[in-house]
């Protein structure tokens, strides 16, 4: 089994480096703890192979071990956002409120790692800084900050969508002599904002939970929005017994459609046209507190221009009456793109924030920041002097915790040469060029559209299979073909055409990092679990076989 790693939260510089040999290679290496690396060692340890996992925080849990910022929380109901691969699991772990705290997700993380007794086989505060394909040998050659030097036959990136906060990079930043802080990297003590000046820079899912608490602590909170959200309430509430047990009842027939690769929830059918009368009824839906799963039951949202408009207009009639002032209402309210094109948030008093007096919106549409002074914000119009910054500008999407990595294939190609143009995968599970590599919810796959961790756990089960496959076979590479992957590519782009989401300058295409490409990057046909089972029932189609 793999050398164990050192104790979570201990310093990890009082080890050792790990080295292993080409003679004696491991079977895997996994880079992530998140829910997809834990699941990802859980498997590979199960079915006897050598495993060494890598993560950068000092314990589990991923996305959820760094994002502590106040009002955290899952956009997924908490019964969702579980995994399904153990009964057992699923029937000792009770959730407390309907959408969980990061608190508590990340516990559940820590639960399972416990359960499963999953710690020893990672290595924390650790980070992987290469990962090279030794052509001569057929192994990864992955080292780390720590010099760790470690080969392994097949390399699984379970690096996660969202784990990469955009920098704080406004000019002047690193003048401010105030305290500056990163949602996506805050810190594990919590933050007293009592009687302070706050600058909120940034209006996505993380602005859109902290700014509500920042605002009833703080003396004076100043948002500063470039592009206004929509958001659909939360109304959280503690999981009563009845609703628990509910679950628990269904959770069979829940997994069996997972399985099957159905929709794991009634949606309505892609020919079914609403009339104007169940329309309106179908878009009182998105107040109810199921969040994104009430915008899915809206039938066609993301391709259907009138079913959009009747939602985008509820949404934004809805914003009018909550804001009391009209023309800050009217600041609030999105115009410029269709509702779910980009990815909606889910909130617990956002809107009525704005009705504090100390809470002021900056629009910066109207007077960009011009820079970040010793004492505060500089607009186009005037200064902001504050005490403190929280910067919610967002993460590097599905390709930049990957690319901050060395990643290099075959003939020395990195992988950051092989996307330039934008990445490229096949079934956003394998890259061409670069054998035994597989990303778990990868670009091309449905990931961030979906459940990531459901979609997780579907990924992490192909590739077992595929390694599976590549042993009985007697072979020592699984490849993804030029062709193969080119021709999903261009899948994944015209079914993309065939909606909304090209309209909004999102997150989704790469939009909100300077000078990455603008590439739709998840794959938003229908289908994609039967896609990638016919793929392996097929002998693996599109894949090369190395001997």
């Amino acid at each position: 089994m793999a050398p164990a790693a050192t104790h979570p939260g201990t310093s990890a510089a009082v080890r050792e480096p790990l080295h292993t040999t080409p003679a004696a290679p491991l079977d895997a290496v996994v880079v992530g703890a998140g829910f997809g690396g834990l699941y990802m060692v859980h498997r590979l340890r199960e079915a006897g192979l050598t495993v060494q996992g890598i993560e950068a925080a000092g314990d589990v849990g991923g996305t959820w071990w760094w994002n502590r910022y106040p009002g955290a929380r899952c956009d997924i109901p908490s019964l969702l956002y579980s995994y399904t691969f153990s009964d057992e699991l699923q029937a000792e772990w009770r959730w407390s409120e309907k959408y969980a705290t990061q608190p508590e997700i990340l516990a559940y993380a820590q639960h399972v790692a416990d359960r499963f007794d999953l710690r020893p086989h990672f290595l924390f505060e650790t980070r992987v800084t290469s990962a090279v394909f030794d052509e001569t040998a057929k192994l990864w050659r992955v080292k780390t900050d720590r010099g760790d030097e470690i080969a392994a036959r097949f390399c699984v990136m379970a690096t996660g969508c969202l784990s990469a906060p955009r920098d704080f990079d406004l000019p002047g930043a690193d003048t401010f002599e105030g305290e500056t802080y990163v949602t996506g990297l805050w810190p594990h003590d919590p933050i007293d904002f009592t009687g302070k000046r706050v600058a909120v820079i940034g209006t996505g899912s993380s602005a859109v939970q902290s700014t509500p608490l920042i605002a009833e602590q703080a003396d004076q909170v100043y948002v500063f929005q470039r592009t206004p959200n929509y958001s659909l309430p939360a109304l959280n509430a503690p999981l009563s017994d009845e609703e628990v047990a509910g679950f628990r009842a269904n959770f069979p027939a829940y997994v069996e459609l997972l399985r099957s690769g159905q929709p794991p929830l009634p949606i309505p059918p892609a020919d079914y046209v609403p009339s104007d009368e169940e329309l309106n009824a179908l878009v009182e839906q998105l107040w109810n507190g199921w969040g994104l799963i009430s915008a899915v039951q809206i039938p066609n949202i993301v391709r259907d221009e009138r079913c959009n408009q009747a939602a985008g207009d509820f949404v934004r009639a809805k914003i009018a009456r909550i804001v009391k002032d009209p023309a800050l209402a009217e600041k609030l309210t999105p115009r410029s793109f269709p509702i779910m094109t980009k990815r909606a948030c889910v909130d617990t008093g956002w809107y009525e924030t704005f009705n504090r007096d100390n809470v002021e919106l900056v629009d910066l549409r109207e007077t960009p920041i011009t820079a970040i002074t010793p004492t505060g914000v500089r607009t186009t119009e005037r200064d902001y002097p504050v005490d403190v910054i929280v910067s919610a500008l967002g993460f590097d999407a599905m390709t930049g915790a990957l690319l901050r990595m060395d990643i290099r294939g075959r003939g020395g190609l990195s992988l950051k040469d092989a996307w330039a143009e934008g990445p490229k995968t096949y079934l956003g599970l394998a890259v061409a060029g670069f054998p035994n590599l597989f990303t778990v919810t990868g670009p091309g796959s449905p990931s961030v559209l979906t459940n990531v961790l459901t979609a997780a756990e579907q990924h992490v089960d192909w590739i077992m299979d595929a390694i599976a496959h590549v042993r009985t076979t007697n072979a020592a590479t699984l490849e993804a073909t030029t062709d193969a992957q080119e021709d999903w590519v261009a899948h994944v782009n015209e079914e993309a055409d065939k909606t909304l989401f090209p309209r909004a300058a999102s997150w989704y295409m790469g939009a909100n990092i300077p000078g990455k490409p603008r590439v739709f990057m998840p794959y938003v046909g229908e289908g994609y679990k039967l896609h990638c089972d016919a793929v392996a029932a097929e002998g693996y189609a599109g894949f090369a076989l190395g001997s």
